[in-house]
């Protein structure tokens, strides 16, 4: 007869552990970035003669979309939630209007590219409002 044992699980090791491997991706990243004049070059490529741009921004992008996608399944996992059905009339759960938030940005930078250029801090301030009311309302 298979008995199972009740464990606990230590969800602060396991978060620290996480923020620690996250933090640790970064420094290496931030070690492997390309080097001009002792200064980082931010956009020389990572990857000399690669088939993508890999520059320290687009890294950086991709390592804080990995930390959301870890962050939120921890919260998942931890915290479970029932679906809410906000003003789009459809049920969504954190990871949902995460999703909702990262492809409205996107289109958001990308009007923004087309209207006003470079830089994109404004679209990026825009985008940040535009994630707090999804996450609030939808």
């Amino acid at each position: 007869m298979m008995t199972v044992t009740n464990t606990r699980s230590n969800w602060t090791v396991i978060t620290l552990g996480t923020a620690a491997l996250m933090a640790a991706i970064l420094a290496a990243l931030l070690l492997s970035a390309p080097q001009k004049d002792s200064a980082i070059d931010w956009f020389a490529p990572m990857t000399p003669g690669g088939w993508m741009a890999w520059t320290l921004p687009v890294a950086l992008f991709f390592w804080t979309i990995a930390c959301l996608l870890v962050t939120f399944t921890l919260l998942a996992i931890r915290y479970p939630e029932t679906p809410r059905v906000g003003i789009l009339r459809i049920e969504t759960t954190r990871g949902d209007r995460l999703f909702i938030s990262l492809l409205g940005s996107a289109f958001l930078c990308l009007g923004w590219l087309f209207f006003f250029g470079a830089p994109l801090w404004g679209a990026l301030i825009l985008c940040l409002v535009y994630a707090a009311a999804v996450f609030r309302w939808v």
